[in-house]
């Protein structure tokens, strides 16, 4: 019996899916200073993969799209277990 099959009891369970493009440190007073509009610069650059998360947990990687008036995230790799 295929995974697939194995599981497919499961496949109506909704899961968090998260994609993170960064992480930051920011002081209370930058918080505080921030405004509608403002811009918070993080380390990424264009074009490097963002990571996939379920329930916190790494499991892929990706990169944004934009696919007519939406942003998607064009899944890149899985993370290999471990």
């Amino acid at each position: 019996m295929a995974v697939q099959e194995e599981i497919a009891h499961y496949a109506d369970v909704p899961v968090a899916v998260e994609v993170e493009l960064d992480r930051k440190i920011m002081s209370i007073r930058d918080i505080l200073e921030l405004e509608t509009g403002s811009v918070i610069k993080l380390n990424r650059s264009a074009g490097e993969n963002i990571d996939i998360l379920i329930q916190d947990t790494l499991i892929g990687f990706g990169e944004i799209v934009v696919i007519e008036d939406s942003m998607g995230v064009r899944i890149t790799d899985f993370r290999e277990e471990e």
